[in-house]
């Protein structure tokens, strides 16, 4: 198993940055594809981005694509989301999610493995 704990979540103001963070322990932290997800209230849990094992890989939801940047450092067990020209719709409850594989995984049901979540507030 792996154990995920995300972290730099904030009140932030409508143009600003923020960048979260998501640390493994556990298994090998390479052998895991990872996912960042959102989920705001009243709403479902939706996809923001997603790396695969070794970073080559990348991809980003449409409604944050060109914001945000996804990248992981394996010697460090950690996944990064760097979120620029935030907006108040980016508030929401954010979670980090592991997957044993190589490939890039979009689907939140095929993450095994997720993180306790950190609240990310956007202030127009």
């Amino acid at each position: 198993q792996v154990q995920l704990v995300e972290s730099g979540g904030g009140l932030v103001q409508a143009g600003g940055s923020l960048r979260l963070s998501c640390a493994a322990s556990g298994r090998t932290f390479g052998g895991y594809s990872m996912g960042w997800f959102r989920q705001a209230p009243g709403k479902e849990r939706e996809f923001v981005a997603a790396i695969n094992w070794s970073g080559s890989r990348k991809y980003a939801a449409g409604s944050v694509q060109g914001r945000v940047t996804i990248s992981r450092d394996n010697a460090k067990n950690t996944m990064y989301l760097q979120m620029n020209s935030m907006r108040p719709e980016d508030t929401a409850l954010y979670y980090c999610a592991a997957q044993p594989g190589w490939n890039l995984y979009t689907d939140s049901g095929r993450y095994d493995y997720w993180g306790q979540g950190t609240q990310v507030t956007v202030s127009s």
